[in-house]
């Protein structure tokens, strides 16, 4: 069983990051919405703030660990230009997807807006952590405050999603390949 350093770093990135990212929202704004329901704002222990806090800021980390390693590690890669006359684009997953009709529109509106939108969770969960961190459980008092906080982590995780899905599609149809082979299990060469 082997993989490739650019297949694990893909892997680090999407199932690492990105996954645990998301897989984070779900106390996360479970726990935010519990802070400020209709019903009256509720008031955590020093402890539960202290413990969100902290749980926000991982949240920040991972995603942009998330972000970093796909637009610095992984992109580069992904647009790579071939030599000329190449005929065997797979390891230039751009050129790949752009050489044929039936894929070209997973680079034109798929990467593209990935490469854009991507940078829009990192930036929104910074903002609930940074209000949530400064203002702590009173930022459930003030409506407008709570509505801000609220429709920011809703953004971030939105944004995170869509990233990730075109992240796992244009991985089916142009997966980045190459570097050096990381044997996991059987012999060595």
């Amino acid at each position: 069983m082997e993989i490739t350093t650019r297949d694990l770093w893909t892997v680090v990135h999407g199932m690492g990051f990105g996954a645990l990212f998301m897989l984070a929202f779900s106390a996360a704004l479970a726990e935010l919405y519990r802070l400020s329901t209709a019903s009256g704002p509720y008031e955590p222990s020093g402890r539960g703030q202290t413990l969100l806090t902290f749980y926000l800021g991982a949240m920040v980390v991972l995603a942009w660990l998330a972000v970093f390693s796909g637009a610095y590690v992984i992109y580069p890669w992904y647009r790579a230009v071939p030599p000329e006359g190449l005929a065997d684009l797979s390891e230039y997953p751009r050129r790949l997807l752009l050489s044929s009709g039936k894929t070209s529109e997973w680079h034109n509106i798929g990467m593209e807006w990935k490469e854009h939108v991507s940078w829009i969770a990192p930036i929104a969960i910074s903002m609930v952590a940074y209000v949530f961190a400064k203002y702590g459980s009173a930022f459930a008092k003030v409506p407008h405050v709570r509505t801000a906080v609220l429709t920011f982590a809703v953004v971030a995780f939105v944004a995170t999603g869509v990233a990730g899905a075109f992240g796992a599609f244009l991985n089916k149809y142009a997966p980045v390949r190459g570097g050096s082979v990381i044997i996991l299990m059987g012999e060595q060469p």
